[in-house]
């Protein structure tokens, strides 16, 4: 008798353990409370050390963090005059680079300094929206205009934009795949994400209709190492997941209804942060595979 209650203990503990072990997916939390939001709270992304950086908390022009440790802070309180930042990309050298929609720049930020410089401008910019980059840190911005429901799609390298794409819809999120031969932009108004075929030369051919939603807007985007692409559906309160095919895997519940960009990192590059434009806290959830630009 005693033989057999010790094995069912046994069992009961390895099931246990076994449920421990287990980890749940694509369930939302809120990770840190950034302060009162405003509208512009955008462009989350990690760098090499694992802090995640951010736009706009408490104020426009500020650029906010939270170190591995969890503890928010005002990385840079206000940038220069004129400027108002969203996307956010780290290059090779951990350089940061913002996409100022404000200045019609894409700003380069010294990690270690602080220091603040324009690496891109052009006036003929609508206002530079969200950045993908790959390629020796060549950079891709969305452009929209949000008032005649339009926008253009540009490549940014050595310091110059060149226009790629124009007469589009309202340009928000873009995201280049795992293997950079495919760029993606998505229309926030319209509701469609397009692909390109990306060249080793950044250029685009082939535009084709990847995913047209029936409801809600769109905003930022990234990929995960195996090509599948998330999505935060503005107004919707979810993020999208869509395999390397077009197919519609599992949409992700929030707390917030205006998810306005997404990002990966943590120790494995399996941890989503999502940032909001209607709370003053930054969400986060676990994934299956680790996000693209995520570096061990």
């Amino acid at each position: 008798m005693k033989t057999i209650v010790f094995g069912m203990l046994l069992v009961l503990m390895k099931f246990q353990i076994s449920c421990e072990k287990k980890e749940l997916y694509y369930q939302s939390k809120d990770l840190v409370y950034v302060g009162e939001y405003t509208s512009g709270l955008e462009g989350p992304a990690v760098d090499r050390d694992g802090n995640l950086f951010f736009v706009n908390p408490i104020k426009s022009g500020s650029v906010g963090k939270v170190d591995i440790e969890g503890n928010f802070s005002l990385f840079i309180e206000q940038l220069p005059e004129g400027s108002t930042a969203n996307g956010i990309r780290f290059g090779q050298d951990q350089s940061m680079y913002l996409a100022d929609y404000t200045g019609h720049n894409i700003l380069k930020v010294d990690l270690q300094t602080k220091k603040v410089e324009v690496y891109a401008h052009d006036s003929l910019l609508n206002q530079p929206n969200d950045l993908a980059i790959c390629c020796n840190d060549r950079m891709f911005a969305s452009d929209p205009n949000w008032k005649e429901s339009t926008g253009q799609l540009w490549r940014i390298e050595n310091g110059q934009f060149h226009l790629l794409s124009k007469d589009m819809g309202t340009t928000n999120g873009v995201e280049v795949s795992p293997d950079e031969k495919t760029l993606y932009v998505n229309e926030s108004v319209q509701r469609g994400v397009w692909a390109f075929d990306l060249d080793t030369q950044g250029n685009i051919s082939n535009k084709r209709l990847f995913y047209q939603f029936d409801d809600f807007g769109m905003d930022g985007m990234r990929c995960d190492i195996e090509g599948n692409l998330y999505i935060t559906r503005y107004g919707k309160g979810t993020v999208a997941k869509l395999s390397p095919e077009g197919k519609l895997l599992v949409e992700i519940q929030m707390k917030g209804k205006k998810p306005s960009n997404i990002t990966f990192g943590g120790k494995d590059g399996k941890t989503a942060f999502v940032t909001f434009q209607d709370r003053g806290y930054i969400e986060t959830f676990r994934v299956e595979k680790a996000g693209k630009s995520f570096v061990k």
